[in-house]
C-alpha cells in the first residue's frame, strides 16, 4: 500500500513538473516580454521637447523611434537608449530630464510590438534594428558622441551593438550575465539553458566592448539580483566600472544621488 502511495505521489511530481515546464517553454514570450502596443495615430504627451520618427524597415513593418532633444543648448551627443521589457517608451520617457539637462539628445527605440513599432519580435531582429538605430545616429554625430546605455532586458541589446560598433561609452542599468541565468532563479529545477530562445549573453558580449563600460545596479534588486551582475566582473576592463547602489532596486535608482552624479560625470 505505501509503494502504491509513493508511486502515486511520484506521477503526480513528474506531470506537475512537465506540465510546469511545457508551460514554460511555449508561453515564455508572454511571461518575458510585456509591450503595450498604440496605433500608428496615438498622439504622445511628453512633457519633455521631442520629435518623433517612424522607419518603414519593411513591408509591412514600422521602427518608432523617440528622439527626446534639449531645451535650446547646444548638443554634446547623443544616447541610444534601450529600454526594458515592459510597455512602451511612454513608461521610460520620464528618465529623458536625466540625459537632456547635460545637453545630451536620448533617443528611445521601441522593439516589435511595443508602442508603434511593428514586426516579429526575436533576439536577431532586436540587433538588426539596434545596428539601424546606430547607423541613424551616425548620420549626424560621430562615434565619440555617441553613447549606448540599456535598461534591464535592453542591456543584451546594447552590449551587442557596442560590441560591433564603436561609441563613446557603454552604460549598463541593472544588467544580467545572460537571459537563461536570470530565468534559473526562479525556476532552477529545470534546464533553462536549452528551453530558453533568448540568451543575450552579456558577458560575452562584454570581451568585445572597447569603449569604457559602466554598471549600474542596485543590492536590493529582486527582478534582476546584483549576485547575477556581479557575475559579470571578471569580464570587465581596468577601465571599466561596477556602481554599486546600496538598497536601490529594479526601478528606482534615478532616485538616488550616487547615480544621479555618475550620470552626470558620464556626460559631461
Amino acid at each position: 500500500m505505501k509503494k502504491k502511495i509513493l508511486y502515486r505521489w511520484v506521477k503526480i511530481i513528474i506531470l506537475v513538473y512537465c506540465s510546469i515546464g511545457i508551460c514554460l517553454y511555449y508561453l515564455q514570450n508572454k511571461i518575458l516580454f510585456h509591450p503595450v502596443a498604440v496605433g500608428r495615430d496615438y498622439n504622445y504627451n511628453f512633457s519633455s521637447p521631442y520629435k518623433e520618427v517612424n522607419i518603414p524597415y519593411s513591408v509591412h513593418v514600422n521602427m518608432n523611434i523617440v528622439q527626446f532633444l534639449p531645451k535650446d543648448t547646444p548638443v554634446k551627443g547623443v544616447v541610444l537608449y534601450f529600454h526594458g521589457n515592459r510597455r512602451n517608451i511612454s513608461w521610460y520617457a520620464r528618465l529623458a530630464p536625466d540625459f537632456t539637462k547635460n545637453n545630451y539628445e536620448i533617443w528611445m527605440l521601441d522593439y516589435p510590438g511595443f508602442g508603434k513599432s511593428t514586426g516579429e519580435f526575436t533576439e536577431q531582429q532586436l540587433y538588426n534594428w539596434a545596428l539601424t538605430f546606430y547607423k541613424l545616429a551616425r548620420a549626424r554625430f560621430t562615434p565619440d558622441k555617441i553613447i549606448i546605455y540599456g535598461k534591464s532586458m535592453g542591456t543584451g541589446v546594447a552590449a551587442q551593438l557596442a560590441s560591433v560598433r564603436d561609441c563613446r561609452a557603454l552604460i549598463l542599468e541593472t544588467p544580467y550575465y545572460d537571459m537563461p541565468s536570470v530565468i534559473g532563479h526562479y525556476a532552477p529545477v529545470y534546464p533553462v539553458e536549452r528551453m530558453v530562445q533568448y540568451k543575450f549573453p552579456v558577458w560575452l558580449y562584454l570581451q568585445q566592448v572597447t569603449a569604457p563600460v559602466t554598471i549600474l545596479h542596485g543590492t536590493s534588486d529582486w527582478t534582476i539580483s546584483y549576485n547575477n551582475t556581479r557575475r559579470l566582473k571578471p569580464y570587465l576592463k581596468p577601465v571599466d566600472e561596477l556602481v554599486t547602489i546600496e538598497g536601490g532596486s529594479h526601478n528606482n535608482l534615478a532616485e538616488y544621488p550616487i547615480y544621479q552624479h555618475k550620470l552626470d560625470s558620464l556626460l559631461h
